[in-house]
């Protein structure tokens, strides 16, 4: 028979304890263990948690491998995060702030998969048909594929996709979701990773590509455990916040694509619109002539994108001057700018210093350092860059400018965008082809950049 226990699980990380803890000792956060009831049966651990092995071991040399095509969404952002269209069997995890657009995405590629003949069912742990219909009217959807389901129950479901079979589900959310198996409430620890297990055994048996949307706590991580993060095929962050028009939709993991992959969606009264072009986006209210103000061309995934830096240096009244950072690496910049006081000699250390990224797009490449540091000293010299001209490269700790990838693509987009001058590592420019629409300026130093510009 069946042993019912009470153990208190951490809802950040899933360790269990016999007793109440303040702090866990595994992640280190306080106040996260929850008392629950676990149920544990012999029958349970015969079975285990993986897949039945349907056939012996075979060399991987005698394995036929066959992706198939693609499941094409006709949301060309949507599909170039995903690596060129949904696979079968795969199954994707979404999450983002409150508000910021996760349902509204689904529903929308949900209407999409419908009118190519796809059966879609759309399973709503949070709202009532009604409420999804409503939804669904401001968006303009009228697909008779598309079913709704408001249901909480993993079994339930279960039934409903053996009568409907569906090419596809949508699950919002996954916190929502709940199996009578355990005892726990829903959006426990247990509860996210058995639904997700459960889920993840139907997408792999069936070949039913999974959508799950996940909430995310105050740190800005998927809530429940990571293991849910490692169970799925692909995870998807939205970007930028619920006031902000744009949003980014980026794919921090992806077994059938590439990672750090992004696609670029505008918030309008109809839904999410894809962008495009969005190094026009970001630079289309950019000042020209004014000091702190710089564009580099950053490489998102296999996507390039003119992005503007922004920078405010002020002379500070606190004993401790104010270093903020929006977009960028906070301590990257904190060791750029002492880069600059050491090498170049710039008296920062009683200065205020705000850096941004407009447009709401976060970057983390070492390519964005030379844009940094000639933001920075712009704005302390109140000396403007040329609005034609553009930057990129690594900055080292001796004020060396070093190479970075995929140079050439990056000033193919500079082109585009009519930018007239580059400024790029040396070993950059002589790996590079002769480019006459462009002016190509290789630098070996920061200084050689200062003297440049200013």
């Amino acid at each position: 028979m069946a042993k019912v226990k009470t153990q208190f699980i951490c809802q950040s990380c899933g360790y269990r304890a016999p007793k109440w803890l303040g702090r866990c000792p595994d992640c280190d956060s306080w106040n996260s263990l929850v008392e629950e009831q676990v149920i544990e049966s012999p029958e349970a651990k015969r079975q285990g948690w993986g897949l039945s092995v349907a056939q012996p071991p075979k060399p991987i040399t005698e394995i036929e491998a066959q992706e198939g095509e693609r499941l094409k969404t006709r949301i060309g952002e949507f599909d170039r995060v995903l690596g060129g269209g949904i696979v079968a069997g795969s199954i994707v995890l979404i999450g983002g702030d409150p508000g910021i657009g996760k349902s509204t995405l689904l529903l929308q590629v949900s209407d999409r998969l419908s009118q190519e003949g796809q059966k879609v069912l759309y399973v709503s742990g949070e709202e009532s048909p009604r409420q999804t219909k409503i939804r669904g009217e401001r968006l303009g959807i009228r697909a008779s594929n598309l079913l709704v389901l408001s249901e909480t129950s993993l079994e339930e479901i279960f039934k409903e996709l053996q009568k409907l079979n569906p090419s596809v589900l949508m699950v919002d959310s996954i916190q929502a979701i709940f199996t009578s198996e355990l005892q726990s409430a829903p959006g426990s620890i247990s509860q996210v990773r058995e639904s997700s297990a459960r889920l993840m055994q139907l997408a792999k048996g069936t070949g039913i590509p999974i959508f799950l949307i996940g909430h995310v706590t105050k740190e800005g991580a998927i809530a429940g455990p990571r293991v849910v993060e490692h169970m799925v095929d692909t995870v998807l962050y939205f970007e930028g916040g619920a006031s902000h028009p744009y949003r980014i939709l980026r794919a921090v993991k992806n077994r059938f694509g590439p990672t750090n992959e992004i696609g670029v969606f505008e918030m309008k009264e109809s839904g999410l619109e894809e962008v495009l072009s969005p190094s026009e986006i970001f630079l289309s209210e950019r000042p020209e002539n004014v000091s702190g103000s710089v564009v580099v061309p950053s490489i998102e995934g296999t996507r390039p994108i003119l992005v503007e830096i922004q920078a405010l240096v002020s002379p500070s009244s606190l004993a401790v001057p104010r270093r903020t950072a929006i977009g960028v690496d906070y301590n990257r910049v904190a060791l750029l700018v002492a880069v600059l006081e050491k090498r170049m000699g710039l008296k920062l250390y009683n200065q205020d210093i705000f850096l941004n990224v407009t447009g709401g797009i976060r970057v983390d490449e070492p390519a964005m350092d030379l844009g940094i540091t000639i933001s920075v000293a712009s704005s302390f010299l109140d000396k403007p860059v040329p609005p034609k001209t553009v930057l990129f490269g690594e900055v080292g700790l001796t004020g060396e400018v070093r190479g970075v990838g995929q140079a050439e693509v990056r000033v193919r987009e500079s082109i585009k965008l009519g930018f007239e001058r580059c400024i790029l590592p040396k070993t950059n420019k002589e790996r590079m082809k002769k480019v006459e629409a462009i002016q190509l300026k290789g630098v070996e130093s920061l200084g050689e950049v200062v003297k440049l510009l200013f």
